[in-house]
């Protein structure tokens, strides 16, 4: 529901229907809209997070990560056409809660370390701050073509434009 209309289309009576429970018990373990945000988008970065991690631990190689990391990206596209679920919410970030905002913050912060960390294998001589400004741009790149690719509903838009990117050497 949030990944194919944003935040803002988020309903406890359509989540509710979409899982075959009564509105009241999703408000029961959520009271506020906030709450639910939260719960959502903190899941999505958790996930990442222990994604990320696992490709890390599993290879040393960059272009593997690059790879298996634009996928996380792509895999929304050719499910529905969908975005982000918690770079769709950043697109509304002024409209959200406090909390959920955190939360939408916390997903930006967590990709943009990851790939300051795969940067740093390849140009270890590079400065943090250039290391964490290059992979600001990497990953506002990828959230782009992800909006992009979605919007011609074409992944290929996505595919297509994330070979530039490697080809111009934005990513490893």
């Amino acid at each position: 529901m949030v990944q194919a209309h944003g935040y803002n289309a988020l309903s406890f009576r359509e989540l509710a229907k979409e899982v075959g429970v009564k509105s009241a018990s999703v408000h029961y373990h959520f009271p506020t809209k906030g709450d639910l945000g939260v719960a959502l988008a903190r899941r999505y970065t958790d996930d990442l997070v222990a994604y990320l991690e696992t490709l890390s631990a599993s290879s040393k190689d960059e272009q593997r990560w690059s790879k298996y990391y634009t996928d996380v990206f792509r895999e929304p596209l050719i499910n529905d056409n969908r975005m982000c679920l918690v770079g769709i919410m950043a697109a509304e970030h002024s409209d959200l809660p406090a909390e959920v905002r955190k939360e939408v913050d916390r997903f930006t912060d967590a990709n943009v370390d990851w790939l300051a960390h795969v940067l740093s294998v390849r140009m270890p001589e590079t400065d943090k701050q250039a290391l964490q400004q290059r992979a600001m741009a990497i990953f506002a790149a990828i959230e782009g073509a992800q909006l992009l690719a979605r919007s011609k509903g074409d992944v290929s838009v996505f595919d297509t434009t994330i070979s530039a990117y490697r080809s111009a050497g934005l990513l490893p």
